[in-house]
């Protein structure tokens, strides 16, 4: 039985921590200080370690320096400071985590850290295997996924551009907001491609510290820097013959964008305190939420590097612009929410469906996927009603409810009017949402004399 040492103040926190991992078949000892902590580890002989940042007698990268590199050492921290979580990694911790956090979150951590032959941080997105094991809610690259069927216009035109492009070794730019679905295109495309049994990697370039960046690319060799306590295989090499997804690519920094554009050109990297050169074949899907052409003009991005990214793009459609696919996903994220919580809510009341189809979804797939969730959770009946939606989506509906006395005619141009704010004035789109045909639209806009 795995040995756990949690070193936190927050004794409530602390004990919340030892009922979850001794129910998952861990043996947890409890400290509440540095001091304590040390005398601990000397008694029960931890295999691992979860400690707190902020101690009250010892600062949490002292305790880490005196611990050494024989314990994996996992650290909270409240702050979030990046600097600061580098800083504790350079002192040979294993990953750190910030606070808030949930036990289920940090598991996979712990139990990649008792792995002696892993050595990993959390700014690596998981490889192909590990990731399919994850991928209940990932439309088209679960079991799940690959049974739904969208009939929106905009996902049909993106579904073609993917068959086009995937049999390609083109760079492809994944364009969209956040929560619309770039991952799961950038998987979409490889497994349609001739790389699909090779691994898919994914890096998150939003979330690597610059003094990462080089070893998340191309890994390094024991000893090269502090930290540095066993070699590390980088992305590249990783992804080598399969495809290698760069999320949030426009967030590296210039000199990160250099090292990018060099392992591009080149198809060699080196690992950090290597000279040896490895050749890598690999296939380059990125993905961004910003305009990268104006980063250009901008100076913040090399134009370079968008070139040789950008062989062919991607535009994904927000989920306001494929409303259409909207009872699609809905069902298919509440039969993985069943399958999750162990229940079996049936249906949604028409309230909600009404709701649904008004509200302007600024969180996109990924929100509709975490409200059905919330609400399987807090539904007892058969359907999901709207008391179980979270307030900022009843606010707009309460509002059009009361309708302060309105006219059924002054009611039917209000709705024109929000079905059109809320499609960007796409009459086609407002129709639909209205579920009226585009001819009686534009009957009713001519009878308000809307002035569209």
């Amino acid at each position: 039985m795995p040995k756990i040492l949690i070193i936190e103040d927050d004794t409530s926190f602390a004990k919340m921590l030892q009922r979850f991992f001794t129910k998952k078949g861990y043996e947890v000892f409890l400290s509440s200080s540095g001091k304590d902590g040390s005398k601990q580890i000397k008694e029960n002989a931890p295999d691992l370690i979860l400690t707190d940042l902020r101690l009250p007698d010892l600062n949490g990268i002292q305790l880490i320096a005196s611990i050494g590199e024989n314990i994996p050492i996992i650290v909270m921290t409240g702050y979030a400071e990046v600097q600061t979580a580098v800083e504790a990694m350079k002192q040979g911790a294993f990953d750190y985590v910030s606070k808030p956090f949930t036990p289920d979150q940090i598991l996979q951590t712990i139990e990649k850290a008792l792995d002696k032959g892993e050595r990993a941080s959390s700014f690596v997105s998981k490889d192909i295997k590990e990731s399919e094991s994850n991928t209940d809610d990932d439309l088209n690259s679960g079991k799940e996924g690959k049974n739904v069927e969208f009939v929106s216009s905009a996902t049909k035109k993106l579904d073609e551009y993917i068959s086009l492009v995937a049999p390609t070794d083109m760079s492809v730019l994944i364009i969209g907001k956040s929560g619309s679905g770039k991952e799961v295109t950038a998987k979409s495309i490889h497994n349609k491609s001739k790389r699909h049994d090779k691994p898919f990697v994914a890096l998150d370039c939003g979330a690597i510290p610059k003094e990462l960046a080089a070893s998340e690319f191309f890994g390094h060799l024991k000893g090269s820097f502090t930290g540095a306590v066993s070699d590390k295989v980088g992305s590249f090499e990783a992804a080598s013959g399969g495809t290698l997804f760069l999320d949030e690519v426009g967030n590296l920094s210039y000199q990160n964008q250099i090292q990018l554009l060099r392992a591009l050109q080149e198809r060699k990297i080196k690992r950090i305190g290597s000279n040896k050169e490895i050749e890598v074949d690999v296939r380059i899907i990125s993905a961004t939420n910003e305009d990268l052409k104006e980063a250009v003009g901008r100076g913040n991005f090399r134009e370079d590097l968008y070139h040789r990214l950008n062989e062919f793009s991607l535009q994904i459609p927000s989920l306001i612009e494929r409303l259409e696919d909207l009872p699609v996903l809905a069902y298919h994220f509440l039969k993985v929410s069943n399958q999750k919580l162990g229940k079996n809510i049936q249906d949604f009341s028409n309230q909600v469906w009404d709701i649904f189809m008004t509200y302007h979804w600024p969180g996109n797939i990924r929100e509709l996927q975490n409200i059905i969730k919330r609400a399987v959770l807090l539904t007892d009946g058969n359907e999901i009603i709207p008391d179980v939606l979270p307030s900022e989506m009843l606010a707009p509906s309460e509002i059009t409810a009361s309708s302060v006395n309105l006219t059924k005619e002054e009611f039917e141009k209000e709705q024109i009017l929000n079905a059109l704010k809320r499609t960007n004035y796409n009459k086609s789109k407002a129709a639909k949402l209205l579920q009226v045909t585009r001819k009686t639209l534009y009957n009713r806009i001519h009878h308000y004399n809307l002035d569209i």
